[in-house]
């Protein structure tokens, strides 16, 4: 029994009691991941046809976000992502879905000096003794979201995980408007995907630059986690956290005994994290773990608090690479896929670290939906979004090899991206070299 059960008992609601509060006009945040507040979005898209230009922002939601599938004119609901999921990417594709860009670190200090939130509502774990919920797997920008809202609606959803903070992982009752209860669906799960003979080689790559008691930062995505996974497999040792996103790759390299966090120069033996979502298994690793600590992105994508930690890897994926050494990770032509996330931040931070590097990875082709065959090494950018600029371009990986373009000439860069291409594309890239004047063996077959 709490002394705050009675206070809880006159905030509770039901979902559509809740979502009444929203009006005609209102800035509605879902806030994130596997946090995302399916029964209240349920209760709010049953309102549809009593509400105006009411506009959500969420990312890396799962799906189905009811109130973009039930507005195909978006007159009513407005939908918005700071990230994209594959299932977000499909509503862009439908026209149900806008990008907000941003680089994660800068979310919530964007929140907090220049957006409005009239309402918040976000899934936490059940309060505890003292009044508390857990922001659980969104805590890396929650806090500062429901800070900023008029109204705070939290839902409470029975299977998340409870992740301790170093600070900003939890809420307490008495800042909170509305409460609201019921059946919830087994967390989405997302396993690491089979290894392909791409990603392996991509994985041996990389290797030879690790040294034991790296910290590593893992991205968002299939290959890094692949590539998390195939490190556990390693004869590597001692190996930390530090990443904005905790994916099972990470689990698996605890499993095999190569997460200790003890060599880390900065929050030594503890796993450093803003977001989780994964399998199952996942879930109940990082649950009430002192191992595993949630803290907000703004600090944990910080680059000085990146820089702290000697020997900082980060691996992220990407799109496609030009011959500049411009990298984009977050649209196909025009098409959007994802979104910058934190990969520019833990590319810099890596870069300033005693012994860091930072790693963008792809194959080398891609097969389109008619069986042709495209280089993902690309002459120059056509409408292509720029993730890290030619000017931060560090380690670029495909399964032909590792280069390193800091401090190289433009010619020296073609000359490196074209060496790890596939080979049915080099000569038509050193064409195209030639005729944007960045090859320096002119006529050179």
């Amino acid at each position: 029994m709490s002394v705050y059960d009675a206070e809880y008992q006159r905030k509770l609601r039901t979902p559509e009691e809740a979502v009444k509060v929203v009006k005609s006009g209102d800035w509605v945040d879902y806030c994130t991941n596997v946090c995302t507040p399916v029964l209240l979005d349920r209760a709010l898209a049953e309102r549809r046809d009593e509400l105006y230009d009411v506009k959500i922002r969420g990312n890396l939601a799962f799906g189905p976000v009811m109130c973009a599938e039930c507005d195909p004119t978006r007159e009513h609901f407005m939908y918005n992502s700071w990230h994209c999921s594959a299932y977000e990417r499909k509503l862009c594709d439908r026209g149900l879905c806008n990008y907000i860009p941003m680089i994660f670190r800068n979310v919530v200090p964007y929140y907090r000096h220049f957006l409005t939130v009239n309402v918040a509502m976000m899934c936490v774990t059940p309060m505890d003794r003292h009044g508390y919920f857990n922001l659980s797997c969104a805590s890396g920008i929650a806090k500062g979201i429901l800070d900023k809202a008029d109204i705070v609606i939290l839902e409470i959803n029975e299977h998340l995980p409870k992740i301790y903070g170093g600070f900003d992982e939890s809420i307490h009752i008495s800042e909170v408007d509305y409460i609201v209860e019921g059946k919830h669906d087994p967390l989405p799960e997302f396993p690491i995907p089979p290894a392909t003979e791409e990603n392996i080689r991509i994985a041996e790559h990389i290797l030879p630059f690790i040294p034991d008691g790296a910290t590593l930062q893992l991205g968002i995505g299939g290959l890094p986690n692949i590539i998390g996974k195939m490190l556990a497999e390693s004869d590597l040792k001692d190996l930390g956290m530090h990443t904005e996103l905790c994916g099972d790759a990470y689990y698996e390299l605890f499993k095999a005994g190569k997460l200790t966090n003890k060599k880390k120069t900065y929050q030594p033996n503890k796993g450093v994290t803003g977001m989780v979502f994964g399998s199952k298994t996942l879930y109940e690793w990082v649950n009430e773990n002192p191992g595993v600590i949630v803290e907000p992105l703004e600090f944990v994508n910080a680059a000085e608090v990146i820089a702290l930690q000697e020997n900082m890897i980060a691996i992220n994926n990407c799109i496609s690479v030009d011959l500049y050494g411009q990298t984009g990770a977050e649209s196909a032509g025009f098409r959007h896929i994802s979104g910058t996330g934190g990969q520019l931040d833990y590319l810099t931070g890596a870069a300033m670290s005693r012994g860091g590097k930072a790693f963008a990875c792809l194959t080398s082709t891609y097969t389109d939906k008619d069986g042709t065959v495209h280089s993902r090494i690309v002459p120059h950018f056509e409408g292509d979004i720029v993730t890290i600029p030619r000017s931060q371009a560090h380690f670029i990986v495909t399964e032909y090899g590792a280069v390193n373009l800091a401090g190289r000439t433009a010619w020296e860069r073609a000359e490196m991206l074209i060496s790890i291409a596939h080979p049915d594309f080099r000569q038509e890239l050193i064409e195209a070299a030639e005729k944007q004047k960045i090859w320096r063996h002119y006529g050179h077959k």
